[in-house]
């Protein structure tokens, strides 16, 4: 796993934590917004690698 992979991962962890504990609706609908553009970002980065198209063969 590459150090972008895991401090990806780790952050869309760590919005998920923030997500569970935010109360306002304007928190929410951020953490979501940043969630939703970090698990973009995983998944172009997880395309990219040569055994992700191996396993779509």
């Amino acid at each position: 796993m590459s150090d972008r992979y895991f401090r990806l991962m780790e952050r869309h962890q760590k919005l998920d934590e923030a997500l569970r504990i935010a109360r306002d609706l304007l928190d929410v609908l951020r953490l979501r917004s940043l969630k939703c553009a970090v698990k973009a970002r995983l998944a172009a980065l997880f395309l990219r690698r040569p055994e992700a198209f191996l396993a779509t063969v």
